[in-house]
């Protein structure tokens, strides 16, 4: 495993900052994941669903394979065993709001005065200045709404809508991972660790940032367009006969139109005035898309695919999420990998979307249960089986 010998801990809820740790444990860190009494939010988004669900995948796809302690940090004895623990660390990963840690001695400064080398790696809604610095906030508000997102996925005359569970969360763990990496190298270079931080805000800024670059240089913006009338036909979602979705995406330039029209089934559109050219094409978008839509829900998907394929045109299928999981393309891209459930078995979860061959694990383990390492850890950290046993009865650990 290419992180073998690093030491995260984690002293974080939700998905950003699980998710990046998490990634990181992929890839071979030992991480430490330290939960304030009640744990990690997470643990019990499944809590109160009436159905028959088991296990709680959200939670474990961030936290497999990590060892889990509970420490209050209110108390004096889980505040020093959280900075012991840290003086240990390679990275520290926290979501925790800035003041709240520096008001008990776990601030980057402290931290890093006690352990030089140590990467403080911060997680948060709107970064670590400005006006609103110290607001709380989630992926849907930060990354979604404030950076723009929203407005931006969302056709001109729609309402917006809401994005997915921890879709804002997981990229922002990715950049996440990215700067602590980049961290950790300059600590190869100068021996000394450093701060690090992330945003949400500022993720989702950069997702959309080559429309957003138009908008900062021009002071204008094209609106997101409908399916019937879209910036280019050739980009754009149809239907088959069978009531199946796909999207084709052209590769630029009029260089797929002649090879698009011959595989609808209509190569004469080619010579017609009205599609000649890319800027007649862009006049008529309205009548294109009907001949492509008449064209296309005449087939079936089977037959569209054939003849996409054999075009070698770009172009996909819109999934559902079961057909995500059985779509053999995705387990061959690394996009899964399996994880122990606990009782001899594995089930496959979504995986970190960068490959190492020869080096990537192919199973995982289990997510840990809430403060099952604590003991362990502490002992780790030389404390003796009677302080710990007054820590736990005194609610300084659990």
């Amino acid at each position: 495993m290419l992180l073998k010998g690093l030491k995260v801990v984690e002293f974080a809820s939700y998905i950003a900052a699980p998710g990046a740790a998490g990634i990181l444990g992929d890839w071979g860190a030992e991480v430490i994941k330290v939960e304030r009494p009640g744990g990690d939010s997470m643990r019990h988004v499944f809590g109160d669903a009436k159905n028959d669900l088991a296990g709680n995948p959200t939670f474990d796809m961030d936290n497999r394979g990590k060892r889990a302690m509970v420490l209050d940090i209110s108390r004096p004895e889980g505040r020093d065993a959280l900075a012991k623990l840290a003086a240990t660390a390679d990275v520290f990963i926290t979501n925790v709001r800035p003041a709240s840690l520096k008001k008990q001695g776990l601030d980057e400064a402290s931290l890093r005065a006690a352990n030089p080398r140590l990467i403080y790696t911060v997680v948060t809604g709107y970064g670590l200045e400005g006006p609103d610095a110290a607001k709380p906030g989630f992926d849907v508000t930060a990354f979604w709404a404030r950076a723009g997102v929203a407005n931006m996925m969302a056709p001109k005359g729609t309402e917006p809508f809401m994005l997915r569970t921890g879709q804002g969360d997981h990229t922002t763990a990715l950049a996440t991972v990215a700067a602590t990496l980049a961290a950790l190298y300059e600590r190869e270079q100068t021996g000394v660790g450093r701060l690090v931080q992330t945003s949400l805000v500022a993720t989702g800024v950069y997702t959309v940032g080559s429309d957003l670059a138009v908008q900062l240089k021009f002071g204008r913006l094209a609106s997101n367009k409908h399916r019937s009338a879209p910036f280019d036909p050739l980009g754009n979602f149809y239907r088959s006969a069978d009531d199946r979705w796909f999207v084709i995406n052209s590769r630029g330039g009029a260089s797929d139109w002649p090879q698009t029209a011959a595989a609808m089934g209509r190569p004469e559109l080619v010579d017609d005035p009205r599609f000649a050219k890319g800027r007649d094409r862009k006049a008529n978008t309205a009548e294109l898309v009907a001949e492509f839509d008449k064209a296309f829900n005449a087939m079936s998907f089977e037959e569209i695919a054939r003849r996409l394929d054999e075009a070698d045109l770009v172009w996909a299928p819109v999934q559902t999420p079961a057909e995500v999981a059985a779509d053999p393309q995705i387990r061959a891209s690394g996009a899964l990998v399996d994880v122990e459930d606990g009782q001899g078995g594995t089930y496959p979860s979504p995986n970190a979307p960068a490959q190492f061959p020869g080096a990537s694990a192919t199973t995982r383990p289990r997510s840990p249960r809430l403060g099952e390492h604590t003991r362990e850890v502490l002992a780790e950290l030389g404390y003796g089986e009677a302080e710990i046993t007054a820590m736990i009865e005194t609610g300084a650990a659990a």
